[in-house]
């Protein structure tokens, strides 16, 4: 993959100079600009890394109070950022001002583009350095699993235990609702293991007739019934070196959890009709909305099949345990369907955030990619509201009375909104709640929110 040029920004008043800086830096993104506002657009919006200023900018030409003030004025908006300052040779006073004040280094006119190169290089990286120390620091391993959105702690939690039991044998098994996105993390764990290059088989047990479902799992040889005209391989056998995944196992019959067993044990299948033991080497992942230690003792469910199955044990929660991920994933669907059907919806409105927050959503994920993808197709206007949603008003809920509960909680949730708005965009979220951005990674540590 091709790395993205370094973003930097030169503060110049001077065309003319600033023509020679861009053809001298030409390694880089360069981004100009002549005055303050110009150079906070471009903090805000483009988040340099280095910045190289001028302190004689308009209206202070010939001083340098607007040039330390807009020194200033980046350092509050990104204090990561590497300030490179720019002044003349009898204004050394002030350059070691600006170093007082948090600039990254200065530099003396007249300018020398080799030297002033070698500068800016070192401070970008020094600043990425610092941003990997970061990244290490808290943990990150990069974005949740292919296909996961989440800013839910648990869920990032199963996300970790996925990537680290990926690359084993290992059976799994996922526990959740229907909807809850079983298969979606079943497919995780077949991508991001040895057995990629193979074959994902998936079937759901319960959606095939008891009659069919042994034929579909193990094929059969030609003439072993009526309609068998030809010899037909099953599903596990299809997963030979990839991964099967066997959808609500709960629903599998006791005659063919007898049969499964066995080829989990021994690792070879017959065919209907058929005498030849084949080896299949094959990961199982298996998926159920039910209890299974309460079929076990209803007599439904073979308790050493479970034992077999359940070498690792998921449980996913419903989704209206996850926090604020309806309202990430809701903007998620929003954006994935209003490309799909040529939309130009800008967002949610506020009364459909509280009702997306409030409901329980007993269809999990399923049921909210369900209910935005009719919105989207239904609503007559430019953003969705409630009503397109077909969800209830948002009803106002008792609070508790403790101050330091009611802080906490207020401000855990203001975090989570706001990285819900700004879909997990860390600068984005700082200014939505105003702080900078070290705060607001300080405040994800307190509170143990992960993005």
């Amino acid at each position: 993959m091709t790395k993205a040029p370094r973003k930097l920004l030169v503060v110049e008043d001077d065309p003319g100079l600033q023509r020679q800086l861009r053809w001298s830096f030409e390694n880089y993104d360069v981004l100009l600009a002549s005055d303050r506002e110009e150079a906070m657009a471009h903090v805000r919006s483009e988040e340099p890394a280095v910045v190289t200023l001028d302190l004689g900018l308009p209206p202070d030409v010939d001083g340098a109070s607007e040039g330390l003030a807009v020194l200033e004025e980046i350092l509050s908006a990104n204090p990561h950022a590497k300030v490179i300052v720019v002044t003349g040779n009898e204004d050394r006073k002030n350059a070691v001002r600006a170093i007082g004040l948090g600039a990254y280094d200065f530099y003396l006119k007249p300018i020398e583009a080799e030297v002033l190169c070698l500068i800016i290089d070192r401070a970008f990286h020094l600043s990425e350095l610092e941003l990997e120390n970061q990244r290490l620091v808290r943990g990150e391993t990069g974005a949740p699993l292919r296909g996961v959105i989440t800013s839910s702690p648990e869920m990032v939690k199963i996300c970790q235990v996925v990537e680290k039991v990926a690359l084993s044998d290992v059976s799994v098994l996922l526990l959740g609702e229907s909807g809850t996105g079983k298969e979606l993390l079943a497919r995780a764990l077949h991508e991001m293991g040895q057995r990629s290059a193979k074959r994902f088989v998936a079937i759901n047990c319960a959606a095939i007739p008891e009659n069919l479902l042994e034929s579909e799992l193990f094929g059969y040889e030609r003439g072993a019934f009526t309609g068998a005209v030809k010899q037909t391989k099953g599903k596990i056998e299809l997963a030979d070196g990839g991964t099967l995944f066997l959808d609500e196992i709960g629903d599998l019959p006791l005659s063919l959890q007898v049969k499964l067993l066995r080829f989990l044990q021994e690792r070879v299948l017959e065919r209907i009709g058929g005498r030849q033991e084949i080896p299949v080497n094959v990961r199982v992942v298996c998926a159920t909305h039910q209890d299974l230690p309460e079929l076990i003792q209803k007599g439904s469910f073979r308790e050493d099949l479970y034992y077999r199955l359940s070498e690792l044990v998921v449980k996913i929660p419903p989704l209206r345990d996850r926090d604020d991920d309806s309202v990430l994933l809701a903007r998620n669907f929003l954006s994935k369907f209003s490309r799909e059907h040529n939309r130009s919806i800008r967002g949610l409105s506020n009364d459909a955030i509280a009702s997306i927050e409030q409901h329980s959503w007993p269809g999990n994920v399923r049921e909210l990619e369900n209910r935005m993808k009719r919105a989207v197709i239904m609503c007559e206007g430019n953003r969705l509201n409630a009503k397109d949603l077909d969800l209830a008003p948002a009803e106002v809920k008792s609070e508790p009375v403790n101050l330091k509960i009611v802080r906490e909680l207020a401000e855990r949730h203001a975090l989570r909104r706001a990285l819900a708005q700004s879909d997990t965009n860390i600068s984005r979220a700082a200014k939505l709640l105003g702080v900078s951005r070290p705060t607001l990674y300080d405040l994800l540590r307190y509170h143990d929110i992960k993005v």
